[in-house]
Formats: C-alpha cells, structure tokens, sequence
C-alpha cells in the first residue's frame, strides 16, 4: 500500500501552489489539480469565510460594555418640588459581571467554528480534486477512443482494398464493395464523435479554473496500467482520516461547546451600578451604589440545554449512518476496481491476442475466397468491440479509483505503479 500512497503524494498535497502548464506541453493530472486548487472560487471562499469566523470570535471575547448615565430626579413637579431646588442629579457607571464561564465558553465556541472550517475546506478540496480527475479521465478515454477507433479504420480500409480487388477480379459483387466502404465510413464517423467529445471534455475540464478557450492537450495516460489497491480491511482503516468522518468529531466539539454554553446560562449574571448623587438644595453630594441578580435564570436555561443535550445525542447515531454509508461505497468502490481489473488482466492476455489472430486468418481467407466479407466484416467487429469493452473497463477502474482516493483521501490515482495489470 505505502508504495502506491507515496506515488501521487503531490497531487493531494494539503496545499497545491497554483502553476499554469505552458500551451506547448501537455496538461498533466498534477498540473490541473493545481489550476483548480489555486483558482476555483469555491476553495477561494474559504478566506473570507474564515476571516469572518475570526471577526465573530473576536466579538464574542469581549466583555459586557460599560454603561455610563445620568439621571435626574425631583424637578419639575409639584409642591415642595416644584422648583429645581429639590432636584437630584445622579452621574452613575453601570456593569455586568459574568458568571459561569461565559466569556471561556465563547471562546471555545468560536474557535472550534474556525477548526471546523479546515475540516470543511479540506472536503471541499477533495471533492474538487475528485471532479477535476473524472473530467480530466473524459479527455483521456476521448483520446483513447480516437485510437481505437483508427485501429478500426484500419481494418475497414484493408477490407475495402481486398473487396475492390476481388470486385475488379470479377470474384464477388459490387454489394461486398459497397458494404465494405458504409462499415469504413461508420468508422471514421466513430473517430469524428470520439474528436468532439474529446474537444467537448476539454472544455468541461478547463471550466473548473474558469478558461473558456482551451488550447491543451492532456498527457498521455496508459488506462489499462492499473495499481494493485490494498485488501478492504487496509482501506477501511483509512477511512477513519477521512474528512467526512473527522467531521463529525469537529461537530462534537461544537455541540460540546453549546451545551456548555447553554449550562453557564444557569448562573446569573451580577448587575452592578456605582455613581455620584448631587442633592441641588443643600448643594450636598453622596455615593451611590447597586447590585441586582435577575431571578429564574436556571428554569430558563433548561430549554436550551436539554435542546443542546438532544443534538449531542443524535450526533453518534449521525456518525453511525455516516460510517455505514462510507464503507457501503467503499466495499462498492472496491469491487468494481477488482472486477474491472481482472476483465481487463483477461482481454488482454486471452481475447485480443486469439481474435487478432484470428481478424488475420480471416483477411488471407477472404483474399483467396475461402470465407465470405460477413465473416470477416464480423470478426472485425468483434475486435474493434472487444477493445471498446477494454476501454469502459479501465475506465470503470479508473473511475472505482478516484471514488476511493476520494473516501479515504490518500493519492490512489496513480496510473502507473508496482503490481500494475500488464
């Protein structure tokens, strides 16, 4: 296994520095998983994101304001106050003093959001990389496509030269010809479709860092060399690093944090006061000072904590439902990369070989007139459809790949490597 982690480390580098391929080299799987990291706006997001968390924190670390009033009393009235002579004016400075931890509650609370946000962006950033790898995947099986399909183009003109011949011979009809040159025309409109959807999955991949006129091409990429991927039991333990798990964790801390929170809402808050009081008649001046503690906080706050005690509770069944999916796909991921590797392993070494063989037996038949064009024209078929079905299997492969690397995070895309299907 560590053979296979250690061969694509750079390509899900926690941070991938953004580089642009030159237009006369061929784009690589590294270097589009650069384009993507540095410029696609949904990982950019994370910036401002994060710098609006610290914002939040910073808010929530400072203490109850100060209040500073003024108050006056006895004037303006009636009788023996009628006049400001009996007046009373007050300068007062008011406050709260926090209890049960308030303030540390806060803090934690604010900074597990920012911690969360790493995980966040790192899921983000996977799932991304992910994408870019599939669209990256269409322009190479496009590619491969295109050969393919000039490797039937091939056969088909063969099979027209051998028919004009044997037409020009007087040895089979004009039919065989005619037949002959619609199956050579059929190829080469495979080929033309397989060249849009090769310029069509250009564009999507160059979509995802925003270049609207693509001018690359990909590198070559050998689809049939497939790495040899480690027992399901070696994979599952890797999803325990898995984003997608580590949030879950993040999100205890969080609700955690909330329960303490909504608990620390059961002491009371202390309401101080402490002022200077003016008597205007005999000109007198004296302190003032209070102290006031709201009443039924602790019933109020039981709503809340029995809230934040019930999301603590759901979220080990939360992980429980996401573990289960997780390692449902895997086990999925797993058996389509195995199946796909051994039908490729034997259409290499045990049908291609005998059909090519055969496709030339069936050319020296048909020249010397032993078989008809259908037997030949079929056998064609049946190698140029053998190759196709090469190709959605390494595909399949391909794709079974890039949905693990995904789950458990680690670089298992690797096209070459030790243990690879010959």
């Amino acid at each position: 296994m560590k053979p296979i982690l250690a061969a694509l480390a750079a390509c899900l580098a926690l941070s991938v520095a953004a580089h642009a391929a030159p237009a006369s080299e061929p784009l690589t799987l590294d270097a589009a998983f650069a384009r993507v990291a540095g410029s696609h706006p949904e990982l950019r997001l994370f910036g401002p994101r994060g710098d609006a968390l610290e914002a939040e924190r910073d808010a929530a670390l400072q203490p109850p304001p100060l209040r500073a009033g003024i108050a006056l009393e006895n004037a303006l009235g009636s009788g023996d106050v009628r006049g400001l002579d009996a007046a009373e004016l007050t300068l007062s400075l008011a406050g709260v003093l926090e209890r049960g931890g308030k303030l540390d509650a806060r803090r934690t609370l604010a900074n597990a959001r920012i911690d969360a946000l790493a995980v966040e962006r790192e899921t983000a950033r996977l799932d991304l990389l992910a994408e870019t790898a599939r669209r990256y995947l269409a322009v190479v099986a496009a590619q491969q496509q295109q050969v393919i399909a000039a490797q039937d183009i091939a056969q088909r003109r063969r099979t027209v030269a051998a028919a004009r011949q044997r037409l020009q011979a007087g040895a089979s009809p004009e039919s065989v010809l005619l037949t002959a040159q619609a199956a050579l025309a059929r190829a080469e409109l495979e080929r033309a479709r397989a060249q849009q959807s090769q310029s069509a999955a250009r564009q999507h991949l160059a979509a995802l860092w925003g270049e609207r006129d693509p001018q690359f091409d990909v590198a070559a990429s050998d689809l049939l060399a497939l790495p040899a991927l480690a027992e399901i039991d070696a994979l599952d333990a890797l999803l325990t690093q898995t984003p997608e798990l580590r949030r879950f964790a993040d999100d205890q801390r969080l609700r955690e944090t909330r329960l303490q929170l909504a608990r620390s809402d059961t002491a009371a808050d202390l309401e101080w006061s402490l002022g200077v009081r003016r008597l205007q008649d005999g000109g007198d001046t004296g302190l003032v000072a209070g102290l006031s503690l709201p009443l039924g906080t602790r019933s109020r706050a039981q709503p809340a904590i029995r809230g934040a005690q019930a999301e603590l509770a759901a979220l080990e069944i939360e992980r429980e439902a996401g573990g289960m999916a997780l390692y449902s796909t895997l086990v999925e991921a797993h058996g389509r990369y195995r199946l796909a590797q051994l039908e490729i392993a034997r259409l290499q070494a045990d049908v291609l070989p005998k059909l090519a063989r055969a496709e030339a037996a069936a050319e020296r038949a048909f020249r010397a007139g032993a078989i008809s064009y259908l037997e030949w024209a079929q056998l064609q078929s049946e190698a140029t459809g053998t190759r196709r079905q090469q190709l959605d299997a390494a595909l399949a492969a391909q794709r079974a790949l890039i949905e693990l690397q995904r789950l458990t995070g680690q670089p298992l895309l690797a096209a070459k490597t030790e243990g690879a299907t010959p």
